[in-house]
């Protein structure tokens, strides 16, 4: 899928470096640029201070009133100059002749520049051309008795100015490169870290492959759920995990799934049934790791109602099949047994013999046909006594039996809530010495209601509502899904379940019908 166009993480490494690099140009030139101004400043007021302090001093006052000003002012200004570092200290005359200069072939030759605003007793700065270049200078006047009998400049040359900014030029540029190389490591690591988490992709790829994941995930026909390390929102939810697991839209947490998923985070589930109002699930789950510690969990989801739809039906024919087999085995040992008797001439024993037991397995077929007025439940009833009987279990047909119809349950439905709690009881009550299970099933205007008890040890309101909710099980052929699909069925009809153990191991179910008028 690879092409040669550049990867996101190349093409976002590239930006931020040209990024960096006009940002840092940028920074630089504005660092230059203060730099200079600063320079100015600095500059400007150095000469001010100097010019004043000087034109201030009593003696600068005595040396411009005595006989030779410069013998006294040049030694004292020079001395200023070095120490201050400034390129120039003159003190002139009101008519501007230089007592003292650099110079020194320039004292007694008249000051070039400005002095206008000193001779009207201000304090001032200019950059002006003088004889020693270009320069920033101060011009101050010298006061006596409110006379001004003297001026004082002090300046710096812009070349002076110029070496001060070019000793700082390697600190800035150095911080420059500092800075850009410091932003280029980070970009580089972020880079590294962006192409493990695209793969190296390009944007397009990206894109292309987030339209063909999304397409996948909407088009496949299992429930698909993504969970990140918290493990409390779905990143990823797809169109039949929602209809599946009927989930609102929008996000989705821990909480809005049914109870029987909710505590199935951070841990492998490999084929667990679980069962919800409506639907049997057949769910798997794996734990995403990246290296020891783990990112997530990826859970997928199949509908299984059908099949065991399906599978409860065979179970059933294959009850059918069973009895029919078991019936047709006891008959012919029966048969047997008669001829056996008439050969030997016991003609009337042999016929009490055959007509007993005739009239006990035709009975209990007239009344139970009699009684329940579902065929299908009835010929079910028939079944799980003979089933009942080849495990030496009892079950019996309580005489309180009787129903018109199995409304408002279909005969399917009618076949798996009985024939669930017949088979829970049947297990329940196996191996148990004098073992025994007892079923009741009669309705009326109000309810239609199921009773099936057995000599087996019980189970715990408890353990009845754990089993009943999670509704998975790792027995053959998942005869554990039993409770939690007679509560499914219970529950889609608004009825009630529950179970106790004494006098004797029950569940009651009740289902209310329409009355009718």
């Amino acid at each position: 899928m690879r092409t040669g166009r550049w990867s996101l993480a190349g093409q976002v490494f590239v930006l931020q470096l040209v990024l960096l690099a006009l940002v840092t140009a940028l920074w630089a030139g504005y660092a230059v640029l203060d730099a200079r101004r600063d320079g100015d400043r600095t500059a400007t007021r150095e000469v001010t201070d100097i010019a004043v302090s000087v034109a201030a001093a009593p003696s600068t006052a005595a040396a411009v009133r005595s006989p030779d000003p410069s013998a006294l002012l040049q030694p004292v200004t020079e001395q200023i100059r070095r120490a201050t570092g400034v390129d120039f200290i003159v003190v002139m005359a009101p008519d501007r002749t230089r007592f003292t200069h650099t110079d020194t072939t320039r004292i007694g030759l008249p000051f070039s520049g400005n002095i206008d605003r000193a001779l009207a007793g201000a304090t001032f700065t200019e950059t002006y051309t003088g004889s020693l270049g270009p320069s920033i200078r101060a011009v101050t006047p010298v006061s006596d008795d409110g006379r001004v009998i003297a001026l004082v400049s002090a300046g710096v040359t812009r070349a002076s100015i110029g070496d001060r900014f070019a000793a700082q030029l390697p600190v800035i540029l150095g911080v420059t490169a500092a800075g850009l190389l410091v932003a280029a490591v980070g970009s580089l690591l972020l880079n590294r870290r962006l192409r493990r988490q695209t793969r190296g992709l390009a944007p397009g790829q990206l894109w292309a492959m987030y339209e063909h994941h999304d397409a996948v995930l909407h088009s496949i026909h299992e429930g698909l759920m993504v969970f990140g390390p918290t493990g409390d929102r779905a990143e990823v939810v797809n169109d039949e995990a929602r209809r599946l697991l009927e989930l609102p839209a929008g996000p989705v947490t821990r909480a809005d799934l049914p109870a029987a998923l909710r505590h199935s985070d951070r841990r492998t589930v490999r084929d667990e049934t679980y069962v919800t109002t409506d639907r049997v699930l057949l769910v798997n789950q794996d734990v995403v790791r990246l290296g020891r510690r783990a990112e997530g969990t990826v859970t997928t989801i199949r509908d299984h109602t059908e099949l065991r739809t399906v599978l409860g039906e065979l179970d059933t024919v294959r009850g059918f099949a069973e009895s029919l087999r078991a019936q047709a085995h006891e008959s012919a040992n029966r048969l047997h047994t008669v001829i056996t008797m008439v050969e030997l001439g016991r003609y009337r024993e042999a016929v009490e013999f055959a007509t007993a037991e005739l009239e006990l397995s035709q009975a209990l077929i007239d009344r139970l046909m009699a009684e329940v007025g579902d065929p299908v439940l009835a010929a079910l009833l028939l079944g799980k006594v003979n089933e009942a009987a080849e495990r030496d279990i009892e079950l019996t047909v309580t005489t309180d039996t009787a129903l018109d119809s199995a409304a408002p349950l279909s005969s399917r439905e009618a076949v798996t809530l009985v024939g669930n709690l017949i088979d829970n009881a049947i297990d329940a009550a196996a191996g148990g010495a004098d073992a025994w299970a007892e079923v009741t099933v009669r309705a009326d205007a109000t309810a239609l209601t199921v009773r099936v008890a057995d000599s087996g040890p019980g189970i715990s309101p408890e353990s009845f509502a754990r089993a009943a909710e999670r509704g998975y099980s790792t027995k053959a052929r998942h005869h554990g899904l039993g409770l939690a699909l007679v509560r499914g069925l219970v529950t889609r009809h608004g009825g009630t379940i529950g179970t106790v153990t004494a006098p004797e191991s029950a569940i009651t179910v009740r289902i209310p019908r329409e009355r009718r008028g």
